[in-house]
């Protein structure tokens, strides 16, 4: 029988990498919304849209991701990415639905000195954080069966706007760029990520879930934003001097994790996963944008 699959926040770059995959999942019946079909900055319209509607899973990628500006707007942040969460994973308890909540790397403070694993201290040091915190909090107080929370970093895709597709873009205007060498972490492609939780979807494991579990993903491997940089301008050919500075030579509103690699052990045991290296993952994406796949 088909499982049926809701994914919300369908015009971002997890939610767009969704779709294109869910092409070749013949096991299974989608519904994609986006946030005009299924407005989180209004529970209760959440709430009410759900009412004559059932799916057997739901992945949220619905999230308020503009860090910076989340400091200058936080009743917004909160609505979309804690409270509406917390309506959300009601409904999901309510009707016995499975729920995959996107999380991230910004709950932390960065200060770590090894991969943080899922039981590390919380201390999220700006608004998105804080209320990408809260939405992790109000599910685990939901304390539905079948959930999961898996926090993710530095996601880029063929997709939306993202580090590599700036990148891509200001390398070829510009001679040289400037690019932060002293935070650390780990890319993630977002078609990985999208891969893993349709892999997880399919899993037995899900069901045995009794109630909700946080996990960790991220491609392999480890990098600052300036190797990143270099490894985008290698791959694609583009021929731009790029030059190491610190973060306080690029102050931002927000404050950015200084260390956000993430331990991913127990995701990969639980569901059986293989994740590639970050610089494959790269050249995939690259792939894609030039039409090669």
């Amino acid at each position: 029988m088909s499982k049926s699959i809701l994914v919300t926040g369908a015009n971002g770059q997890l939610g767009s990498e969704l779709y294109q995959l869910s092409a070749f999942e013949s096991s299974a019946v989608f519904t994609f919304v986006t946030r005009k079909e299924l407005d989180f900055s209004d529970p209760l319209a959440l709430e009410a849209w759900f009412v004559d509607k059932y799916f057997d899973v739901i992945v949220n990628c619905a999230a308020y991701t503009a860090v910076d500006k989340a400091e200058s707007e936080p009743e917004l942040a909160k609505a979309i990415n804690a409270t509406s969460v917390a309506t959300l994973a009601a409904l999901a308890k309510k009707s016995h639905s499975a729920l995959i909540h996107i999380s991230t790397d910004y709950v932390f403070n960065g200060k770590n000195f090894k991969p943080y694993v899922e039981a590390d201290a919380v201390l999220p040091r700006g608004v998105y954080g804080q209320t990408k915190l809260e939405g992790e909090q109000a599910v685990l107080a939901v304390n539905a069966a079948k959930t999961l929370i898996i926090r993710t970093s530095w996601v880029y895709s063929q997709f939306g706007n993202n580090f590599v597709k700036t990148m891509l873009r200001l390398g070829r205007e510009r001679a040289e760029l400037g690019v932060i060498y002293d935070q650390i972490g780990s890319p993630t492609s977002a078609r990985d990520l999208a891969q893993a939780i349709l892999a997880i979807i399919k899993h037995p494991e899900l069901d045995e879930i009794n109630e909700p579990e946080i996990y960790h993903f991220s491609n392999e491997g480890v990098c600052s934003w300036y190797d990143f940089a270099k490894a985008i301008f290698e791959y694609a050919g583009i021929n731009c001097h790029v030059k190491p500075i610190e973060t306080k030579d690029y102050p931002t509103p927000a404050t950015r994790p200084h260390y956000s690699l993430l331990n991913k052990a127990k995701i990969k045991q639980r569901f059986d996963l293989t994740i590639p290296y970050w610089k494959d993952s790269l050249k995939d994406c690259l792939d894609h944008l030039n039409g090669n796949k």
